[in-house]
């Protein structure tokens, strides 16, 4: 049995701009609508690696303030895309410093539920699972549910 009351359970969901993340965040939407839950949408960003004639370099610290900014605007622009207004208060934006899955398994570890597209931006088209995806299905402390497109 839950110690969690009926309606406060917590949804993280992935975004990352993709189609795949925002079929994820409409699927987490209304899955919150019909529980009387609420959703997180997380977005994670991290400084690029750089290659220099020393080999692998930090970026430059001006850069992460303009990276977190595109992420936060990714973000918004996804919610503002996929939430209907009436939605809106249900989702709380979240833009974290790490690696994609590590953002997500911390930000689900007292979460009821986890969603997560089938693929993100990068990797190969042709994988069932992107890396990200097959990683939170395999450590995530909660469910975990993996949205595929609207044309599978």
């Amino acid at each position: 049995m839950s110690s969690q009351p009926k309606g406060s359970g917590r949804i993280v969901v992935g975004v990352d701009g993709s189609e795949s993340s925002k079929n994820a965040l409409r699927w987490a939407v209304r899955h919150a609508e019909l529980t009387d839950g609420t959703v997180n949408a997380v977005i994670a960003w991290e400084y690029p690696p750089l290659y220099g004639s020393i080999g692998w370099l930090d970026a430059p610290q001006s850069i992460a303030g303009d990276m977190k900014v595109w992420a936060g605007q990714a973000l918004d622009d996804a919610v503002r895309e996929v939430v209907k207004t009436g939605e809106a208060s249900r989702v709380n934006a979240t833009v974290a410093y790490g690696t994609a899955a590590a953002v997500l398994l911390e930000a689900a570890r007292d979460a009821s539920l986890l969603v997560v597209g089938s693929r993100g931006h990068g990797g190969f088209s042709g994988a069932l699972l992107g890396s990200v995806s097959q990683h939170c299905t395999q450590h995530a402390p909660c469910p975990v549910v993996v949205v595929r497109g609207r044309d599978h």
